[in-house]
């Protein structure tokens, strides 16, 4: 088991905004966790990730526990992840966004940077190698030379992947991918993330379109901070929780 979180509890004072949360992720696997706006998704992540103080609960990653971890220590230990506010350096170009984030596993010395050695111009040329090949991946190598700000929405949301995979991630957190797309934005996403998984990174999506069920081999489901299903994607269409959930109890047959 790549990830296992166990009892997962954050309070904000008198408010529980994620209460006794279960969820495992095994290497491999595309694990999605959805729910409606406000149910705790993103809280979650900022839980597993070190931005937030856990209350209570476990996380474990690689059979190592990792709750009291700082973000940056959750990062080098293999977990990427993105934000739904897009960190991007929008005077950067395309390229040198994903180049400046190999800086979490520097190659060379600062003698060797201060001085230019042939270290130094190796490293170079093998991080920009691997940032072409990560924006292969992403399908942005066409725009590698543009600025960040020029881009359409749906591609400075993959460009913020590129970023996240350039941090070398065993396990890649992607929060809300498709928010903001349309229709073919969301194809192209989907058929990036697909790509992901086929290259060896387990995927563990936030999300609160349910056309990310498609891409899921199993969904976690989330509503007002806890846990109210576990399945297929064809289960968890038809659950009766998470129909009322996202439409109300109107809904349910």
């Amino acid at each position: 088991m790549l990830l296992e979180i166990k009892g997962l509890t954050k309070r904000f004072g008198g408010l529980k905004a994620v209460g006794d949360f279960d969820i495992h992720v095994d290497e491999g696997e595309i694990v999605g966790l959805i729910g409606p706006n406000g149910a705790g998704k993103s809280t979650v992540f900022n839980l597993i990730t070190g931005v937030l103080p856990v209350t209570s609960g476990t996380n474990m990653f690689r059979d190592r526990d990792i709750t009291r971890s700082q973000p940056d220590q959750v990062a080098a230990l293999g977990i990427g992840r993105t934000f739904q506010l897009n960190p991007l350096f929008p005077e950067f170009t395309v390229l040198q966004n994903v180049t400046s984030s190999f800086q979490l596993h520097p190659c060379s010395s600062l003698f060797d940077i201060f001085f230019g050695t042939p270290k130094y111009r190796r490293n170079e040329r093998f991080i920009r190698e691997k940032a072409h090949e990560i924006l292969s991946l992403v399908g942005l190598s066409k725009e590698a030379n543009d600025l960040a700000r020029n881009l359409a929405h749906g591609h400075q949301k993959m460009l913020g992947v590129a970023r996240a995979l350039a941090t070398k991630p065993t396990l890649l957190l992607l929060d809300e991918p498709l928010a903001g797309m349309n229709p073919s934005e969301i194809q192209y996403s989907l058929d990036a993330i697909r790509g992901m998984r086929d290259n060896g990174i387990t995927v563990l999506i936030v999300e609160h379109n349910m056309q990310i069920l498609s891409l899921c081999d199993r969904v976690v489901v989330i509503s007002f901070g806890e846990k109210i299903c576990e399945g297929l994607p064809s289960e968890v269409r038809a659950n009766s929780e998470v129909i009322s959930a996202y439409f109300g109890a109107d809904y349910v047959c």
